[in-house]
């Protein structure tokens, strides 16, 4: 969706809400299997940096959330929870690669936990909504929080059921599944939302997610991203 941006108004993005929305039912097939035949990798720490993996549906927005945060030192666009290697923005874009719109979050464990890092990644998206964030729909736009160890898999597993003590009839549409390759996206991915400000759809969607989140989590901000 996000290609043709510049030539769409706020009403056709809210129209575009409508399009595809595949089953939830498919996705958690997929998750129950991963988990089942596929190990997790384990990235090593580097210069006292740990790094975790989150797809949120559009890799603009979730970059700059975590960005804002404190201990972050890098986020950076991606793809990852597919089958093929080397996926291109428009391979992904067809959904027929398996791949999310995912980031790499390269932080600092003293001074941000992964706990936290999760506690981020639900409280900035609609929990709920299936095989996509806002407008963004489609399974390339699908949630998944990848785990790297068994510890991050418990951090993550109770986290989403105390969420769904809390949500009624509905429950976390995020996948959980287990970490195995991360492929960057192409260079005008990176820093999108703080190198395109005036962009109809960081306009209109990123900008107003990321402020959202900010003000839920204020605690939680670099001093610059206060502001």
């Amino acid at each position: 969706m996000k290609k043709n941006i510049l030539a769409l108004t706020v009403v056709t993005i809210i129209a575009f809400t409508g399009a595809c929305k595949p089953s939830n039912e498919t996705n958690k097939e997929a998750e129950t299997k991963a988990q089942q035949d596929i190990t997790a990798i384990e990235v090593p720490a580097q210069d006292g940096l740990k790094r975790a993996y989150f797809a949120s549906g559009c890799f603009w927005c979730v970059e700059a959330i975590y960005e804002s945060v404190k201990g972050v030192k890098e986020s950076i666009s991606g793809y990852s929870g597919g089958h093929t290697k080397n996926p291109t923005y428009e391979e992904s874009n067809t959904g027929n690669t398996g791949h999310a719109e995912a980031v790499e979050v390269i932080y600092d464990p003293e001074v941000v936990s992964f706990e936290t890092l999760v506690d981020v990644y639900f409280g900035s998206q609609d929990v709920t909504q299936v095989n996509g964030q806002g407008p963004d729909k489609g399974s390339q736009y699908r949630s998944i929080i990848f785990y790297q160890n068994d510890a991050e898999k418990r951090i993550i597993e109770e986290k989403i059921a105390a969420l769904n003590k809390t949500l009624g009839d509905e429950e976390v549409a995020a996948q959980v599944m287990p970490f195995q390759k991360f492929w960057e996206a192409e260079g005008y991915h990176q820093n999108y939302e703080a190198r395109n400000p005036n962009n109809p759809y960081i306009q209109n969607v990123s900008i107003p997610r990321l402020k959202r989140f900010q003000k839920k989590f204020p605690e939680l901000l670099k001093e610059d991203a206060k502001h």
